[in-house]
C-alpha cells in the first residue's frame, strides 16, 4: 500500500492532472520498440484477446515497426527532445501560471503521460506531495473516446488502488463542442490564411479508431462531427470549402472513413489546387501531426496533382487555448477552490491532541 509523508501544517490543495498520450523518450528503436510495447499492449487501445494479441504483438509488430517508426520520430525530434513532451510542458507552465492568476498556489499542475514519462503515478505522486486532496483529471483529448479517454482513467484508478488516502477525484471526459475550443480553433485558422492566403478548402484530420469500436457505441465519430460541423460554422464555410476525415489507421481491419492520404490523393487527382489542413482531434502537435500530416500528407497532395498544400499548426500553448483550458479547470473545481483555515492553526489543534508532525 502506497504511503506518503504527511504533516498538519501542509496546506489542503486541489491538483490538476494534465494527461497526454505520451512519447518515447529517444527517436531510436529500442525506445520507440518500449514505447510501443506499452501503448498496443493497453486493452483500451487494441480489443483483442489477449493471448493472440501477444503473439501478433511480440511476434509480429515489435520486430518490425520501431525501425520504422524510430525513422519517422527522428524527421521530427529536436534539440529540446521529443515535440509531444515538449510542447506538453509549455501548456502544463502557461495553465499553471494562468490558473496561478486567479488561485495562487491553491491549485497545482502536474504534467502526466498515458505511456512513458512522466508517468500518471509520477504526476499523481506530485500532486500528494504537494498537499492536494482534490484531483481534476484533465485528458488533452477534446473527442472522448474509450481507446484513449477511457484509458486515461483505467490508469488513474488502477493507481488509487494503492492508495490508502484518497484523494477526490473528478474527470473530464471531453470538450469536443466547448464553444471556447471551437473558437480557438477558428481564430487558429483565421491567423493562418491572415498571414498565408485562404486555401480551396480546409481538411479536418482526425486520428482514426476501428469501425467497430464505433459499431459497439463509441462516441469519438460523432464528437468529430460536431466539433467539424462547429468549426466550419464559425468560420462560416459552406459544405464545398470543408470536409472532415480520419488518419493514423493500424493493421487490416476497417477504420472510420473517409481516411486522410485517401481523400488527399482524390483531391489532387479532382482538381483541387490548394489545401489547408488542420487536426482537431489532437490538442499538442506530435508524430501524427508534424510527420504524417505536414509531412506523408503533404506528398500524397502533390503527387496526386495538388499545388498548394499547408498544415495549420495544433493550438499548443497558444494564448486562447490556454485561456479556454483554463475556464474548463474552472468550471470543473466549482465547489472545491475555496478560503482555507490557516495551516498553523491545524498543525497547533494537532499538536494539543498529541500529534508530533
Amino acid at each position: 500500500m502506497s504511503t506518503s509523508s504527511f504533516h498538519h501544517d501542509q496546506p489542503d490543495r486541489t491538483g490538476l492532472l494534465l494527461v497526454n498520450l505520451g512519447t518515447p523518450d529517444a527517436p531510436d528503436r529500442a525506445s520507440v520498440r518500449r514505447y510501443l510495447k506499452e501503448f498496443l499492449w493497453d486493452p483500451r487501445v487494441v480489443e483483442v484477446p489477449r493471448p493472440i494479441w501477444w503473439m501478433v504483438l511480440n511476434l509480429v509488430i515489435l520486430n518490425t515497426r520501431p525501425a520504422r517508426s524510430a525513422k519517422a520520430y527522428q524527421k521530427i525530434w529536436t534539440e529540446q527532445g521529443s515535440p509531444l513532451l515538449q510542447i506538453s510542458k509549455q501548456q502544463a507552465q502557461a495553465l499553471s501560471a494562468h490558473l496561478g492568476d486567479k488561485h495562487g498556489d491553491e491549485l497545482q499542475v502536474a504534467l502526466a503521460m498515458r505511456y512513458g514519462t512522466p508517468s500518471i503515478s509520477q504526476g499523481l505522486d506530485e500532486l500528494r506531495e504537494a498537499g492536494c486532496r482534490r484531483v481534476l483529471v484533465l485528458p488533452l483529448y477534446p473527442q472522448y473516446s474509450a481507446s484513449t479517454t477511457a484509458s486515461i482513467f483505467d490508469e488513474v484508478t488502477r493507481i488509487l488502488r494503492e492508495w490508502r488516502w484518497l484523494p477526490e477525484m473528478r474527470f473530464i471526459n471531453h470538450y469536443h463542442d466547448d464553444p471556447a475550443y471551437i473558437e480557438a480553433l477558428a481564430d487558429s485558422v483565421r491567423t493562418w490564411r491572415a498571414e498565408h492566403g485562404d486555401a480551396e478548402l480546409l481538411l479536418m484530420s482526425f486520428h482514426g479508431i476501428p469501425q467497430e469500436y464505433f459499431d459497439k457505441g463509441d462516441p469519438y465519430f460523432c464528437e468529430c462531427q460536431k466539433t467539424g460541423r462547429l468549426l466550419a460554422e464559425a468560420l462560416q464555410l459552406d459544405d464545398s470549402q470543408w470536409k472532415l476525415s480520419f488518419q493514423s489507421r493500424l493493421g487490416p481491419k476497417q477504420w472510420l472513413q473517409p481516411y486522410t492520404d485517401q481523400t488527399l490523393q482524390e483531391l489532387g487527382k479532382g482538381g483541387t489546387r490548394s489545401v489547408q489542413v488542420i487536426c482537431p482531434g489532437f490538442s499538442t502537435d506530435c508524430l501524427e501531426t508534424l510527420e504524417e500530416i505536414a509531412m506523408e500528407n503533404q506528398e500524397e497532395f502533390l503527387h496526386a496533382g495538388g499545388e498548394r498544400y499547408e498544415y495549420i499548426p495544433c493550438l499548443n500553448d497558444q494564448a486562447g487555448h490556454i485561456e479556454m483550458l483554463g475556464g474548463l479547470v474552472q468550471r470543473h473545481v466549482t465547489g472545491w477552490i475555496e478560503a482555507r483555515e490557516d495551516p498553523k492553526a491545524v498543525l497547533e489543534r494537532a499538536r494539543k491532541l498529541g500529534a508530533t508532525v
